[in-house]
């Protein structure tokens, strides 16, 4: 399986808490049939994070080893520029050609959030965050939310 792992996720990992061990349990991360990504943004999120909040040695190193071991992706890649202006002007209600589902009101989503849910559309991932702004794009991608 494919997976794209939201910053928040990524957070849970570095830090071995419950809320990671349960998603790695349900959806076997760290196992081999599984490939995990990151967008280029998320990496860039998290190092902002590990400043603001003085994260240690051993934390660093867990997160070093964790970017060692996965796929990050760009946003140059291909058809993620694209993707970000498609989700945009839908999640605003001002796509040419696509609606929101009866009853959704139109929402501003952060450009990061942009990027990250871009990068899964391109990638055909199962995005996996703890965050309920991407639950309205699951017409781009498939969304595995994780309760915390």
């Amino acid at each position: 399986m494919l997976y794209l792992l939201d910053t928040n996720i990524i957070i849970h990992y570095v830090r071995a808490s419950v809320t990671f061990d349960k998603v790695n349990a349900n959806l076997r991360l760290l196992s081999t049939s599984s490939k995990l990504y990151v967008s280029e943004v998320s990496r860039g999120e998290i190092l902002s994070f590990t400043k603001r909040n003085r994260w240690g040695e051993r934390k660093m190193e867990r997160l070093e080893d964790f970017f060692s071991n996965i796929r990050i992706t760009p946003i140059s890649t291909e058809g993620i520029h694209e993707a970000y202006a498609d989700i945009d002007a839908y999640s605003q209600s001002h796509h040419p050609t696509l609606s929101l589902p009866q009853g959704m009101t139109a929402r501003n989503m952060g450009k990061n959030d942009l990027w990250i849910a871009a990068t899964a559309h391109v990638l055909r991932a199962t995005l996996i965050t703890t965050d309920k702004d991407f639950d309205h794009l699951q017409h781009f991608f498939n969304l595995e939310w994780v309760k915390q």
